[in-house]
């Protein structure tokens, strides 16, 4: 090929598309080094914001021994773990708070939207009252009632006082044991059907 060919006219260099930008860019920080610092790394606690400008091989080599805990002891770490599960904003706990437990008169004194709330009934006692609810006793239905006084039991039997009366009644009416007596099958009978209706609904 003859050096004033024409192909040589056509040859072009693409130009390198960073080259802008690595001119305006600053010096990376590393010591010694020339290169741009394209690349930002930060420059660690308590200064969050700044950072230092590297290249890519020194950015990589910062950020391998980059440790943002260095110098905090296991508490102060441990502390910052568990103020990061809320974005390191203060919480408070739900319920009544210790000065209003010392204090009984400072919760009487609220006014406006905490005073509503104060109001508020809490049967469930979330909000941590002192006074809990005692649950509402259990209403038997016909057919539960006559299962308990079956058993010789009341509304207010509980669901141990069932079991502990029902498997009286089984030792004492079993085939095995009432000697033949017919009038003791039949008893047995019921017993058994009426725990059955107990159980089903929910008693024992």
């Amino acid at each position: 090929m003859k050096p004033n060919s024409k192909l040589f006219d056509r040859i072009r260099i693409r130009p390198d598309p960073d080259a802008e930008v690595k001119s305006r860019a600053p010096q990376c920080q590393w010591d010694g080094c020339a290169e741009a610092g394209l690349h930002k790394a930060p420059v660690g606690r308590m200064k969050e914001g700044e950072y230092f400008r590297f290249c890519l091989d020194h950015v990589r080599a910062y950020n391998k021994g980059y440790n943002y805990f260095s110098g905090l002891g296991d508490t102060d770490i441990a502390r910052f773990q568990k103020e990061a599960l809320t974005g390191h904003r203060p919480t408070w706990t739900m319920g009544i708070n210790s000065s209003t437990r010392s204090s009984p008169d400072i919760a009487q004194k609220r006014s406006g939207r905490a005073g509503y709330y104060r109001s508020v009934r809490d049967p469930f006692n979330l909000f941590g009252g002192e006074e809990r609810p005692q649950p509402k006793q259990r209403r038997a239905k016909p057919l539960e009632a006559k299962a308990l006084e079956t058993l010789g039991l009341d509304d207010k039997a509980t669901g141990a006082d069932i079991k502990a009366r029902y498997k009286e009644l089984v030792k004492r009416h079993h085939p095995d044991a009432n000697g033949g007596d017919r009038g003791s099958e039949d008893r047995f009978r019921d017993v058994v059907q009426a725990y059955r209706v107990l159980k089903q609904s929910g008693f024992c």
